[in-house]
C-alpha cells in the first residue's frame, strides 16, 4: 500500500454558497500522518426555506471522526457565524481554541452558559500576534471588521503560505482598533502567497467601503433633531457602532439603556477588554425607569426580527418592561441578511402599527458594512498575489463575482461547495475528494440533523398539519366505542368533513383482517394506511398521521 504523500489541503464544511455557518478545515499531511486546523465556527439563521429550525450549524460527523487529529480551532472573530457554534459542537470537538482577547471574553460567556467553561482550554492570542497550533506556523493580521481585534490568519507551511483574510473591510478611520494592516499584508505577498481563501460578502458592491465615521456622524444628527423616546437597533457584536450609538446619545443629552442579554453580555466583555472606557456604565431597564422619555435612548437587540427578541416583543407589546408608541422612533443601524426579509418587515410593520416612527439607513446615515466592497478586494489583491483564490463566505452570487474579480486580479479561482476537499500541494491543485456535510439545527438543548425525521416531520406538519387518531380494542383486537380524530390546523371538531372523515376511518378498521389485530405494531401501520386513505379523499393533502391505540 503506498503511504499518502506529504500535503496540504483545504476543506470548507460551512459558509459555502450561504451567508453564515463559517467551519474551515486545513489539514498538514507528514510521513503517512493527517494533522487537522479548524478555522472558525459559526452558526447561520434559518431564512424562508428553513421554517422548522430557527438556528442552524455545521455537521462535524467528518472532522468529530478525525477529532484525535485535529489541533487546534482558532476563532477570527466573535460573531455569531465565526464562533457561534462552539460552545455546541466543541463536544465532538474537544481540542483547544484559539482567540484573541474579546473574542475569548465573548466565548466565555457562551461556554459558561453551556456548562464547558472548565472543559474548553481557550489560548488567549494577542492581535497580530504568530503563534503555533500544533504543525501550523499562524499569524494573525489585524483588520477592519463590526467588531473589535477582528484577525486574519496567514498559515505558513512548507507547501506554501495561505492567506484567509476572515470578515474584512478597509477603512481609514475605523474608531474602534485599528486600520487593517495592508503593510503586513504587503509583505505576505512580498514572501509568496501560494492562495488566498477570502470573504465574498459585500463583492458586489462597487467602489470604496464607508467609514463608521460617516455612520457616527449621520446617527449624531440624526438623533439631536428627534423628541420621545429612541431605539436603536444593531448587531449585539458590533463595539464601534454600540460606541457611536452612545456618543450619539450623550450628544443629545441623553442617557443610554441597553436591552437584551447579548448587549450586557457584550458590554461585559468590551469593558473587561479595554473599550467604553469614556462611556459611563449603561442602564437597566431597572434604573432608566425613572429617566424623561426625551433624555433616554434604548440600545435594543432584535436587528433581524429574531421572534423571541427583546425588540420583537416590544413590538408585538408583549415585553414585560418597554413599551413604545407615538412620538416614538426606532432606527435600524444595521443590514437585513438575506433570509431575514420578511421577520424583519414583520417586526417593522408592528411598530409602524404602534405609532412608532421606523427608520432606516434608506433615511439617514445610520449603518455601513463591515465587509469589504469590491474596490477594497481589488486592493488586497493588489498587495497580496496570491496564485489562487478561494472564494467563501456568501452565496453562490457573490462566490462567483469575487471569483471573476479575482481572475480580472491575476489569481487563479477555485470555487468549492461545502465538503469539497481540495488538494494544494503537492501536484495540480484541485478537488480529490468530498466530505459528508450536513446541518444541524438547535433545538431547544438538542442537536438535530435537518435530513432527519423529527425536522422533516416538523416541515411536513408545517405545510400539511398533522392529524391524530386514536381508538381503544379488546383483547381479541375488536374496536370498543368510536374512534376519535384530532386535526388541529386541517379541521374542527364539529366540521362536517371532520365527522364524515372519523367515520370512513372507523369503517376502515373494521375492515383490516383478524391476523393483524393481534399484533399491535401491525395494527397501527395498517390502521395509519387506513386513515391516510380517508384525509387524501376528503383533504387532497398528505398531513403527517399518527395512530394511538389502546388495548383495554
Amino acid at each position: 500500500m503506498t503511504e499518502k504523500p506529504d500535503g496540504l489541503s483545504f476543506l470548507p464544511l460551512g459558509g459555502t454558497g450561504e451567508i453564515g455557518m463559517n467551519f474551515n478545515l486545513y489539514c498538514l499531511t507528514k510521513n503517512g500522518h493527517d494533522t487537522w486546523l479548524a478555522i472558525d465556527c459559526g452558526i447561520g439563521f434559518s431564512g424562508n426555506d428553513t421554517p422548522e429550525a430557527e438556528v442552524l450549524m455545521p455537521d462535524p460527523t467528518f472532522i468529530a471522526d478525525r477529532a484525535r487529529d485535529l489541533c487546534g480551532l482558532v476563532i477570527t472573530h466573535a460573531h455569531e457565524d465565526h464562533l457561534g457554534a462552539v460552545a455546541h459542537l466543541w463536544p465532538y470537538l474537544r481540542c483547544p481554541v484559539y482567540a484573541t482577547p474579546f473574542a475569548a471574553a465573548v466565548l466565555r460567556r457562551k461556554l459558561q452558559e453551556a456548562h464547558l467553561n472548565n472543559q474548553v482550554k481557550i489560548h488567549v492570542i494577542r492581535p497580530a500576534s504568530r503563534f503555533e497550533v500544533g504543525p501550523f506556523d499562524l499569524q494573525f493580521v489585524s483588520v477592519t471588521h463590526s467588531v473589535a481585534e477582528a484577525q486574519a490568519v496567514a498559515l505558513r507551511t512548507p507547501h506554501g503560505l495561505i492567506v484567509h483574510t476572515g470578515d474584512w473591510k478597509l477603512d481609514e478611520n475605523p474608531l474602534v482598533g485599528p486600520v487593517t494592516d495592508l503593510e503586513t499584508f504587503g509583505k505576505l505577498g512580498d514572501e509568496g502567497v501560494l492562495a488566498m481563501v477570502g470573504d465574498s460578502t459585500n463583492v458586489l458592491k462597487p467602489g470604496k467601503s464607508e467609514s463608521e465615521a460617516d455612520v457616527r456622524t449621520g446617527l449624531t444628527e440624526l438623533i439631536a433633531g428627534l423628541e420621545g423616546r429612541i431605539a436603536v437597533t444593531c448587531f449585539a457584536s458590533n463595539v464601534a457602532r454600540v460606541e457611536s450609538i452612545a456618543k450619539a446619545a450623550q450628544a443629545s443629552g441623553r442617557v443610554v439603556m441597553i436591552v437584551g442579554r447579548s448587549l450586557r453580555n457584550l458590554e461585559t466583555a468590551a469593558r473587561e477588554c479595554g473599550y467604553f472606557q469614556d462611556l459611563p456604565p449603561f442602564l437597566t431597564e431597572q434604573d432608566a425607569r425613572d429617566v424623561e422619555d426625551d433624555n433616554l435612548l434604548m440600545i435594543i437587540t432584535g436587528s433581524q426580527g429574531e421572534p423571541r427578541s427583546a425588540l420583537s416583543r416590544i413590538a408585538s407589546d408583549t415585553h414585560p418592561n418597554i413599551a413604545l408608541g407615538e412620538g416614538d422612533t426606532v432606527i435600524y443601524s444595521s443590514r437585513m441578511i438575506p433570509g431575514n426579509e420578511q421577520a424583519v418587515m414583520a417586526v417593522q410593520d408592528n411598530l409602524s402599527r404602534r405609532g412608532v416612527t421606523v427608520l432606516t439607513d434608506k433615511d439617514a446615515k445610520v449603518h455601513t458594512s463591515g465587509h469589504a466592497t469590491s474596490e477594497d478586494i481589488r486592493t488586497l489583491y493588489r498587495i497580496v498575489r496570491p496564485k489562487y483564490s478561494i472564494p467563501t463566505h456568501g452565496e453562490w452570487r457573490h462566490l462567483t463575482a469575487h471569483a471573476a474579480l479575482a481572475h480580472e486580479m491575476g489569481a487563479e479561482p477555485i470555487l468549492l461547495e461545502d465538503g469539497d476537499i481540495l488538494n494544494l500541494s503537492p501536484g495540480e491543485v484541485k478537488v480529490v475528494d468530498t466530505a459528508p456535510t450536513g446541518r444541524l439545527a438547535l433545538d431547544g438543548g438538542r442537536l438535530l440533523p435537518m435530513t432527519g425525521g423529527v425536522l422533516a416531520a416538523r416541515r411536513k406538519m408545517l405545510f400539511n398539519g398533522i392529524v391524530l387518531a386514536s381508538f381503544a380494542v379488546d383483547d381479541e383486537g375488536y374496536v370498543i366505542g368510536d374512534p376519535k380524530i384530532s386535526a388541529p390546523g386541517l379541521l374542527e371538531s364539529d366540521d362536517p368533513e371532520s365527522v364524515r372523515i372519523q367515520e370512513e376511518f372507523a369503517d376502515a378498521i373494521d375492515q383490516i383482517p383478524d391476523e393483524l389485530r393481534q399484533d399491535d405494531a401491525a395494527f397501527r401501520d395498517a390502521a395509519k394506511t387506513a386513515l391516510r386513505r380517508a384525509l387524501g379523499r376528503k383533504l387532497q393533502k398528505r398531513p403527517l398521521v399518527d395512530v394511538h391505540l389502546l388495548r383495554v
